[in-house]
């Protein structure tokens, strides 16, 4: 019979290549996840002339940002639409907006758009927001991706005109303002998506926040070179032909 004794030095040997074999496989699966690339969305509006000249002050609540990766839904068909000519027709302005047509995640809600709510309600006052002037709403860290629209939460339109009084501001029926640009988030970029719109009077005495393609501008500038100012290399990315 053959007494074999253990060999002590190759089972600690063999232990501690599993246990740091182990201990490697988890930092590169923990580096994989921490290294995720993400870059910055900064978020502006502006306004255009519109009817804007017939208030002294149209301040816009917006609660937070809806984006739309690749293969999202917007569920605001129509709205896009620059439409400076709206008239009294209830039917002709934004009232059916609703996205009911488009396809949803069976609660009601179109599908794979993300929601993205601010930590505290931003507002707005469109008559200071003219002739290029702009205001930064939000600015949060994104995985790197494409998007092919823009949306705002827009919760209220309060409106009080040049004559006196206060006026009746719609919001795009049932749909939110959206903006139909798009655009990347890059890695060690910021993006600047500067979101145009308006209000157009109605000829029933109400007006409509309608969103103004031709303004979107896209911007992006790089925030790790060693200059420190934007590169805007990227250009600026005007859609003004966007459409439904």
């Amino acid at each position: 019979m053959t007494d074999r004794t253990p060999d002590l030095d190759a089972l600690d040997r063999r232990t501690y290549l599993q246990a740091t074999g182990a201990a490697a496989l988890g930092a590169a699966g923990l580096a994989g996840c921490v290294g995720r690339a993400t870059g910055t969305l900064a978020t502006a509006v502006t306004d255009q002339p519109a009817d804007i000249a017939d208030f002294e002050s149209l301040v816009v609540t917006v609660e937070g940002i809806w984006l739309g990766p690749e293969g999202a839904e917007s569920g605001a068909d129509g709205n896009e639409t620059d439409d400076e000519n709206a008239t009294d027709d209830e039917s002709s302005g934004n009232e059916t907006d609703d996205g009911g047509d488009d396809e949803d995640d069976g609660d009601g809600e179109p599908a794979g758009r993300e929601y993205h709510e601010f930590d505290e309600p931003q507002e707005a006052d469109l008559v200071q927001l003219q002739d290029g002037e702009t205001k930064l709403i939000d600015e949060r860290e994104l995985s790197v991706g494409t998007y092919r629209f823009l949306q705002l939460d827009v919760s209220n339109a309060d409106g009080t005109l040049v004559e006196g009084g206060e006026a009746e501001v719609d919001l795009p029926g049932n749909a939110p303002l959206t903006f139909n640009a798009e655009f990347d988030v890059r890695e060690d970029t910021r993006t600047v998506f500067t979101a145009d719109f308006a209000p157009v009077r109605r000829g029933n005495g109400r007006y409509l926040l309608r969103p103004v393609p031709s303004g979107i501008e896209v911007d992006y500038e790089e925030t790790d070179g060693e200059s420190g100012d934007g590169d805007d290399s990227g250009g600026t990315n005007e859609s003004d032909d966007e459409t439904a």
